[in-house]
């Protein structure tokens, strides 16, 4: 009787473990949706692309009002003030990148950050009107919603419009990032501007001057922004401040359609951002560095894992420092770079015995050669067409001036030139000759929007925020789909690391890694960081399932919210 007992209680716990685990692989997948889906770091915004989408429009739509929904709830890295990276895959499998990255105004100079010893003059590139760079934003949804869009332009932005007038709810995490850039943002402006630390979490905010600026580009287009009131009103604003932009810089400022960086790994194709960003270059040279290694064996996050791409990082970056820059101003030797005979042997010396020291890597040699505050979104419409957009003021609330009259902040990508070759910059991030400043020119990127097919087919379309840190979440957030069979929101839930060859360094997200792990690491020789970035990314990506449908992933770490239908 015992022993029928005994065998009772094992086929009722194996049954009830066999319950919990299917209730876990349930819960573990975020939002499903069966024809569209928009994931993005604010729900209004996610909604109001949805919107549009259920309206008839298309990804390109969805993307207009998508990005200036995050302009108006998300001015922490959503802007009018900014630039962009879009990578697309239309139903008919044609893909193809947008470049509306900011530029270098007219009057800039290679040295004008620097003070007559040549030193890097504090905070110049970084806070204030010298930091800032002529921004792309508008004229890179224009461009895009023109040549794929199926909407007209006041259709789609009248409900962004309408939620700059009529307001969102200020979340805790907005809350507490307002606070704490108060004081920066009040010291920069000279007062107190709508975004102050007397808003708390639950307060309703509009913005009607921000309405009043949408209303104007919604009615005239591109040339409000460039060449219209707004232009001028933002420029008298710049040039009060110190600015060296003027309204030749903004009247000759475009947006480029580029051929992305397309790679294979394993069954996938993998379409992402070429220069002037550095995403579609390093994630490709990392997946191929790291293709020959049995990672899925290794085990998620295990410590062979993080050996194997710590180290494929430290060479990627180390490359991304010395040849990439904007490609109109230099050569840059894109195939080589991804090449499987150039990346075998820039790991020939990988052992899984000791670190390769950072001082022995520099770029990889090629003969003939002949250079955290962003926000990201992923959209699959219901005609089959996806997108992933990367955009950002660089650091949060950009220079952290802010247009009252228009309302909204203006970006300090200045910083991701190299102001001294061999400097760091905000991100830590070393750049060289290639990244230098020059007028017009871009400012290199680490922004990765990447579309992933399998077996020729839509898989995934991912990116995130993350500055220097933006790529290797990007690689992480596929690689834990792909090798470790995580679903979207686990993946992009999931501990994450990070490595940039300069400072000599893992950083890890605290409180997400074990002891062991850590110790293991650190007997082999790695220098482990838990303080430097708290944060690595938040990752928005959708994932196209067996059954037709799709699965979105909004990253816990901030507001990001999946929507679909």
């Amino acid at each position: 009787m015992m022993r029928y007992v005994i065998i009772l209680f094992i086929v009722f716990t194996f049954l009830n473990c066999k319950s919990e685990s299917k209730a876990t692989e349930t819960n573990g997948r975020g939002l499903i949706t069966k024809n569209a889906m928009v994931v993005s770091a604010r729900k209004e915004a996610s909604e109001i692309g949805i919107a549009i989408l259920k309206k008839g429009g298309n990804a390109f739509d969805a993307m207009m009002a998508t990005e200036m929904a995050l302009a108006v709830c998300y001015p922490y890295a959503g802007n009018l003030g900014g630039g962009g990276f879009l990578v697309y895959r239309m139903a008919d499998g044609t893909k193809g990148a947008l470049d509306y990255r900011e530029k270098a105004p007219l009057a800039a100079t290679k040295n004008m950050y620097l003070d007559n010893n040549g030193d890097i003059v504090k905070h110049l590139s970084t806070v204030g009107s010298m930091s800032v760079g002529v921004p792309g934003t508008i004229a890179g949804i224009f461009k895009a919603q023109k040549k794929f869009g199926k909407l007209d332009v006041e259709t789609v932005l009248n409900p962004v419009i309408a939620l700059a007038k009529n307001g969102y709810i200020i979340t805790e995490k907005q809350e507490k990032r307002i606070i704490k850039y108060d004081s920066i943002i009040t010291a920069v402006n000279e007062k107190e501007i709508l975004y102050n630390k007397n808003l708390k979490a639950g307060d309703r905010i509009t913005n009607l001057n921000l309405a009043n600026t949408l209303e104007r580009i919604a009615k005239h287009g591109t040339d409000e922004f460039y060449t219209g009131e707004t232009a001028r009103k933002l420029v008298a604003y710049l040039q009060s401040k110190g600015s060296i932009i003027t309204l030749e810089d903004l009247a000759k400022y475009e947006a480029i359609w580029r051929d992305p960086i397309t790679f294979q790994y394993d069954d996938l194709t993998i379409t992402s951002m070429s220069p002037p960003s550095s995403g579609g270059i390093c994630l490709g040279q990392i997946m191929k560095m790291i293709e020959p290694f049995d990672l899925e064996d290794y085990g998620h996050n295990s410590l062979k894992t993080i050996q194997v791409m710590v180290e494929a990082e430290k060479r990627a970056y180390a490359d991304r420092s010395y040849y990439l820059g904007d490609p109109d101003f230099i050569d840059i030797p894109v195939k080589t770079l991804i090449s499987d005979i150039y990346l075998r042997d820039r790991m020939k010396r990988f052992s899984f015995d000791t670190p390769t020291p950072v001082d022995s890597i520099s770029h990889g040699q090629i003969i003939g050669y002949e250079s955290n505050e962003t926000t990201h979104y992923s959209i699959v419409d219901q005609f089959g067409n996806s997108i992933a957009v990367t955009t950002t003021l660089n650091g949060g609330y950009g220079s952290k001036l802010y247009v009252d009259e228009l309302g909204f902040f203006l970006n300090n990508e200045m910083d991701d030139f190299s102001s001294k070759p061999g400097e760091p910059n905000y991100y830590g991030l070393i750049g060289a000759e290639a990244n230098s400043i020059a007028p017009e020119k871009r400012m290199l990127s680490s922004m990765t929007p990447t579309i992933v097919e399998k077996n020729g087919n839509l898989y995934m379309s991912v990116g995130t925020p993350g500055g220097s840190t933006i790529i290797t979440s990007v690689l992480q957030t596929i690689l834990n789909v792909h090798e470790f069979g995580l679903t979207m929101q686990e993946a992009v839930d999931a501990p994450r690391f990070h490595n940039q060859w300069l400072p000599d360094e893992i950083r890890l997200e605290p409180n997400s890694f074990n002891t062991k792990l850590k110790k293991q690491l650190e007997k082999l020789g790695y220098t482990i960081n838990e303080t430097r970035t708290p944060v690595i990314g938040k990752v928005d990506g959708i994932l196209m399932l067996e059954d037709g449908t799709m699965e979105g992933g909004a990253d816990h770490r901030g507001d990001d919210t999946a929507v679909g239908f």
